[in-house]
């Protein structure tokens, strides 16, 4: 007969039954891929901001201050010329612009629509002039030249951008011309640099247009104003002197839209 001090002893001779675990995988290859997810979020949101930074001090040369109303006089081909505000014609009058295209002087009544507006046929000039009055910077193309990437890489640049227009200009002896008022810049290449210096430097500059503040909104035809939809169609500037033209620097003092000027 076997003892109690006997079956106890055997009983605490047994091996004890351990239990294993199976290993997490899908938990750890979960916690794998938001850790790598989060990183690479916060890598490209640091790439972004590093990039944001090393562009605004790029452009920190071109943008207006008190100290530097123009900064235009630091990219290289710009033009100057001042021209008197206020200047307007009627909407059946041509002026006589000595610039092509223009960048100052006399101008219709109604300004064009021009916060990031892209016109693919050519418009009158005497609309645009009035925008570039506003503040707006206004890119034209020839469009024998310009097309496919090239003409995408400018509409990038002003597609939906406060206070920028652009449109083709039939004739023009470059690829491309930026114009601010009293300011134009010539270029061959959708990709200079010059372009972004030029829109920093004069679009919305209060030191260089004549109306601060004033809108780039349409105002439509029911108003007196311009259809943007249907807007009048571009015409050569007549030649200084021709007959019912207005000359550059002298306007009828036609009526403007209740908005602005």
């Amino acid at each position: 007969m076997v003892s109690g001090n006997k079956s106890k002893a055997a009983r605490k001779s047994r091996p004890p039954v351990v239990s294993h675990k199976s290993t997490p995988w899908g938990l750890i290859a979960a916690v794998v891929v938001v850790v790598l997810f989060a990183g690479a979020v916060f890598g490209y949101a640091f790439l972004q901001n590093q990039q944001s930074q090393e562009q605004a001090a790029a452009m920190a040369p071109f943008t207006p201050s008190e100290e530097n109303q123009d900064p235009s006089t630091q990219i290289e081909g710009v033009v100057a010329q001042e021209y008197p505000g206020g200047l307007h014609v009627s909407g059946d009058q041509q002026v006589a612009y000595t610039q092509s295209p223009p960048f100052g002087g006399a101008h219709d009544g109604a300004w064009a629509a021009c916060n990031g507006v892209v016109y693919d046929q050519p418009i009158r000039s005497e609309n645009l002039v009035h925008s570039l009055e506003h503040g707006a910077v206004w890119i034209a193309y020839n469009p024998d030249q310009i097309s496919g990437e090239a003409l995408e890489t400018l509409r990038a640049k002003v597609e939906g951008e406060p206070y920028m227009v652009m449109s083709p200009y039939p004739g023009l002896d470059t690829p491309m011309s930026l114009q601010s008022w009293g300011h134009q810049l010539k270029l061959s290449d959708p990709n200079d640099p010059r372009i972004d210096q030029f829109i920093t430097a004069l679009r919305l500059n209060q030191y260089q247009h004549p109306e601060p503040g004033a809108t780039c909104n349409e105002i439509g035809p029911v108003q007196g104003g311009f259809d943007r939809e249907n807007p009048p169609p571009f015409a050569p500037a007549p030649a200084p002197g021709t007959p019912g033209s207005q000359p550059e620097t002298s306007g009828t003092g036609g009526a403007a839209p209740a908005m602005g000027s």
